[in-house]
């Protein structure tokens, strides 16, 4: 949005992230613009671990860097627990101040990473497309994966306590890059601590589990624990839900590249989406991942528009 643009023109995007007034702003863009149901907290997943010494910057037109990555047994002996209030006071800051200036108009949802996608980071040093160090790691090393995990569950429970505290209403936890595993890895190094993760959370606040390149870890993340599941654009909206149960919410799916075509195919794809979810209480319409810079803002309203108006109709 040119909105945003506008301002990362003055800030890096750790500044921004660090300035509530700036990333209350930004926050607010989509609600006041596009005309969506929830506003989502202008934060990032990592800042919970800038604490831990592993030198976390940003490249200009990069994601994130870690400068000395977590790799042996030695590094993850080093780790300390993360100061999460001292750490990230600013995210919490952001939340009341965003919270304020809603006055109730749409809910807030605060997110975090979840403990395996944040570890993909710090591990493999930034992005990655094989996660080798990351699934090396935790082969032979299980005693340290274990305690980088309950570092990171700590960290992270604290961090959404910290947010639904000061006035988010839910939030979601992405496990971005958890597809990257077999079901049989991510039973036995990732499921259990993303159910400490989630007995942690504040009770009676509703929480998303969402990751991509799920399709065959759904019913064990369902198991894992959330009251939403997230569901992307690879897999079909029904087969999804039948695959976690509909005794829970799903979130989803419309891929998002529909979204550089012209409104009317728009709407065709949206229509499948909510014909997929045929009319059930508890789908939450969404893309099935984030939204590709490259969108025209005038499409994602048009897109807003569209699925309030199909909806309004069931």
């Amino acid at each position: 949005m040119p909105e945003y643009r506008a301002i990362r023109a003055r800030h890096s995007f750790l500044e921004l992230c660090k300035n509530p007034d700036a990333a209350t702003e930004v926050t607010l863009q989509p609600v006041e613009r596009l005309g969506v149901d929830a506003a989502i907290l202008f934060a990032d997943i990592l800042l919970i671990v800038e604490p831990l010494g592993v030198g976390l910057t940003f490249g200009v037109g990069e994601g994130p860097v870690i400068q000395r990555p977590v790799r042996s047994d030695a590094d993850v002996a080093r780790l300390g627990p993360i100061d999460v209030e001292s750490a990230v006071g600013f995210v919490f800051d952001t939340v009341a101040r965003v919270k304020k200036a809603l006055a109730g108009r749409v809910p807030l949802i605060g997110f975090a990473g979840a403990p395996f996608t944040v570890a993909s980071y710090i591990v493999e040093g930034g992005a990655s497309r094989d996660y080798l160090h990351v699934k090396r790691l935790m082969y032979e090393a299980p005693a340290a994966w274990q305690r980088l995990m309950e570092v990171l569950v700590d960290a992270t429970a604290r961090y959404l306590n910290g947010q639904i505290a000061a006035g988010a209403e839910a939030v979601q936890i992405f496990d971005s890059w958890v597809g990257a595993l077999a079901p049989a890895d991510y039973r036995a190094s990732v499921l259990p601590h993303m159910k400490a993760l989630f007995t942690k959370l504040t009770p009676g606040t509703p929480a998303i589990h969402f990751g991509t390149g799920t399709a065959a870890l759904l019913p064990l993340m369902r198991e894992a624990g959330g009251d939403v599941i997230g569901l992307d654009w690879r897999v079909d909206l029904a087969e999804g839900w039948r695959a976690v149960g509909h005794d829970v919410a799903v979130q989803g799916n419309l891929e998002p590249a529909v979204l550089l075509a012209l409104p009317p195919y728009i709407r065709k794809r949206a229509q499948a989406v909510l014909d997929a979810a045929g009319g059930r209480a508890g789908h939450i319409f969404n893309l099935g991942h984030g939204i590709h810079k490259e969108t025209p803002v005038e499409h994602v309203k048009a897109l807003v528009d569209i699925v309030h108006e199909l909806s309004d109709r069931r």
